[in-house]
């Protein structure tokens, strides 16, 4: 039985619809970078936000100890501009990254993040129309009626 004859429209499942869209950039994925940078989280890396902060730190009471107190502090400045400027952005695109990938590997993945609120979708439409949904919203719908929504006209694609 094809799926014309069970009256469903679209059979392809809401998860490859999603990535459909995000590749078209159609719909936008958000993701709540501080709550997935934390332990217990399975994207955080110890590593890259301990030993940045723990350098910075060490370079600054190692001046202090052994130069002077104004040394000490210029590092701690130092260390602080480069954190924000350098390392923090890293940081924050390499969480979105494997929270995405993260995320989007499987139904059960996508739906534990959104069940605690860690993801969000953003979608604007091709007629100025903005839509978002978090984890109020059930996002398989909100898939699903965005996909629906930003077809422009399906019998030109197919003849493109």
């Amino acid at each position: 039985m094809s799926a014309t004859e069970t009256g469903d429209p679209d059979p392809t499942p809401p998860l490859e619809m999603m990535k459909a869209l995000l590749d078209a950039q159609v719909l936008k994925l958000g993701v709540h970078i501080r709550r997935m940078n934390s332990p217990g989280s399975p994207v955080y890396r110890a590593g890259e936000n301990i030993w940045p902060v723990s350098l910075i730190l060490g370079a600054s009471f190692a001046g202090t100890a052994l130069v002077h107190y104004y040394l000490g502090a210029a590092l701690l400045v130092a260390g602080c501009v480069w954190w924000l400027g350098k390392v923090q952005p890293r940081i924050k695109d390499g969480v979105f990254d494997r929270t995405s990938a993260w995320a989007l590997q499987s139904d059960e993945h996508f739906d534990a993040l959104w069940a605690k609120g860690v993801l969000s979708l953003f979608a604007e439409l091709p007629d100025g129309r903005k839509f978002a949904a978090t984890r109020r919203d059930e996002w398989r719908g909100f898939v699903r009626l965005v996909a629906a929504e930003s077809r422009v006209e399906p019998a030109l694609k197919d003849a493109a």
